[in-house]
């Protein structure tokens, strides 16, 4: 997905949102510099001849490097004359397999797309900021093709240089920064989400947690959801989830929430819906944060006054069905942000099963019968602890993605009682 603010918008004063011929052919009638994040150029991609490197990867890949930004082929980079592309002779499938076969790690995000008024084309290459920086691109002369050599390219200004040893040790560095801080707030939010439901439980519960977060997450100020437009968010994805699942289950957390889902509270920037006040309903929560980041966590244990104990002794119920609708919802409500917030970057997904107030056995339900009643088979294990599932998702992933991320979070968490 493309990025929704880039050089040519902050030049022509223009807010967050797709990139038009217009902006370009504008933003090249003004003659506007080349930088670090833009890059003009005249002729579209060519294929390596006697150079060592494939140029379009080397551009490609010393973008991604530095902080993203547009190339734009089919204008000439001195003089910025808007002279157009034969779209006829692009390639898309051939540049993907020169970024493939020549850069790594892999960008998977690279988002190529042809814009024209009908008389003019031209080719923009959408190039995000990686946060798998350093990219090596690689290449071979003519006399030495079994010689493979690397090097890694960056943008200085308006043109493209090789990183030193110390560049490459400081990208290496930094990349593992922002691993590590990605991974510090996802958890800081679980451990928020934890706090919170210990403050409200009035009873010993299993809770079913997780947390998105984008990998390149929106900055501050550049789009703030109001209040109809995360109840639409909440709305679409109650559709979704239930599109996605192929399967009968239980309704999950966004059919739990009733009428708060309808009414989502400011909070500190994002957007609340739990039903803390309602004690007659499972308890559930759904934060959509303005940086791209989604909160869900919904009461696995709860039963109604009117209902049996499903559990074996004093071990917390935890539905398999329920768990099942629970990822669903999750992966439902993360795509439905992703696209209101026109998000460009993979998301990282965290689920867990836990007990807030002190670690107690887990006790899995599940039915061997499809349709048919739940109930803790003989041989599970009762856990007191579960770890942690993982997985990601990509940007305006299609449904078999979200289904597959889904029944991955499922599958990783009731495999740890033994099922």
């Amino acid at each position: 997905m493309a990025h929704t603010w880039t050089r040519l918008h902050e030049h022509l004063g223009c807010p967050p949102g797709p990139l038009t011929f217009d902006m370009v052919r504008q933003a090249a009638a003004d003659n506007l510099e080349e930088s670090d994040d833009l890059d003009w150029k005249e002729m579209l991609p060519q294929p390596p001849r006697d150079g060592r490197w494939n140029e379009f990867a080397k551009d490609v890949a010393a973008m991604a490097n530095t902080r993203g930004g547009l190339i734009i082929f089919g204008v000439q980079d001195k003089t910025t004359a808007l002279v157009g592309i034969d779209p006829e002779q692009v390639n898309q499938q051939q540049y993907a397999q020169w970024i493939r076969n020549h850069v790594q790690p892999y960008l998977p995000d690279l988002d190529i797309l042809k814009l024209t008024d009908g008389t003019k084309t031209v080719l923009v290459v959408d190039v995000p900021a990686s946060e798998m920086a350093p990219h090596f691109v690689y290449g071979s002369t003519p006399r030495d093709k079994e010689q493979q050599a690397a090097v890694v390219p960056y943008r200085d200004n308006d043109h493209t240089a090789w990183m030193a040893e110390h560049q490459v040790e400081r990208a290496y560095r930094d990349r593992f920064t922002r691993v590590g801080r990605a991974e510090e707030e996802l958890q800081r939010n679980i451990d928020f989400t934890i706090k919170t439901i210990a403050a409200h439980a009035t009873a010993p519960s299993a809770w079913f947690v997780a947390v998105s977060r984008p990998q390149r997450p929106l900055p501050r100020g550049a789009f703030t959801m109001d209040r109809d437009e995360a109840r639409a968010v909440l709305e679409a994805a109650t559709k979704r989830a239930q599109a996605l699942l192929t399967r009968k289950t239980v309704p999950g957390p966004l059919v739990g929430m009733g009428d708060t889902r309808l009414n989502p509270r400011p909070g500190l920037r994002r957007w609340v819906c739990n039903n803390f006040e309602l004690p007659m309903n499972r308890e559930v929560i759904t934060e959509l944060h303005y940086d791209g980041t989604v909160v869900m966590a919904a009461n696995l244990s709860f039963i109604r006054e009117s209902e049996e104990p499903s559990g074996q002794d004093d071990a917390l119920p935890v539905s398999e069905r329920l768990v099942t609708a629970c990822c669903y919802d999750f992966i439902a409500t993360d795509q439905e942000q992703q696209r209101k917030l026109r998000l460009d970057s993979t998301l990282q997904l965290t689920a867990v099963i836990i007990s807030p107030d002190e670690p107690r056995a887990l006790a899995p339900l599940t039915s061997t019968w499809g349709d048919g009643p739940e109930n803790t088979p003989p041989h599970a294990r009762r856990p007191h602890y579960l770890q942690p599932a993982h997985t990601a998702l990509s940007p305006a992933a299609a449904d078999d993605e979200g289904r597959s991320s889904a029944d991955e979070l499922c599958t990783d968490l009731m495999n740890q009682f033994g099922l």
